[in-house]
């Protein structure tokens, strides 16, 4: 029996001094994704069962289009289904706890990566910097969205 290969995952822990319930709708409504991730409106619905597209820049096109697999005040999950080749069929998965002070300690990771690439590494990064956008909006409304919080550009 040939041993299971493993796909790779983007993994971020972000430490955030707000409280869950902030931080959970800041993820899990069209407006707030707004906010720390794409910097322009969304089309479509963050609701289970529903999908939602994301657009950079002035592009017409959705750079991706998720479906919400999930959403409690716990956990928020997104299937991509469609978007970069790289990323069709993956999930992004937000997993909220409560933290010391009233805070809350976001675990990030997007999963399914059919292998590590160039690609997947500047994704990991932007990942970094879009989830700090999170962190500082949740705290003090100090988003960085895209463009702002786009580090590694893909020219």
């Amino acid at each position: 029996m040939a041993p299971e290969e493993l796909m790779p995952d983007i993994l971020h822990r972000i430490s955030i001094d707000a409280p869950v319930k902030r931080v959970h709708d800041l993820i899990a409504s069209t407006e707030g994704i707004a906010r720390w991730w794409s910097g322009r409106p969304l089309s479509g619905e963050h609701a289970v069962g529903s999908s939602f597209s994301v657009y950079f820049g002035d592009g017409e096109r959705p750079a991706a289009v998720m479906q919400v697999l999930a959403d409690s005040p716990e956990e928020v999950e997104w299937l991509v289904t469609a978007g970069p080749d790289s990323w069709l069929d993956t999930h992004i998965s937000f997993v909220l706890r409560p933290a010391k002070h009233g805070g809350t300690t976001l675990l990030f990771t997007h999963a399914g990566w059919q292998q590590a690439s160039e690609f997947m590494s500047g994704c990991s990064t932007n990942w970094g910097a879009y989830l700090t956008s999170l962190k500082h909006g949740a705290e003090r409304d100090a988003f960085a969205a895209y463009p702002n919080s786009e580090i590694s550009r893909w020219d």
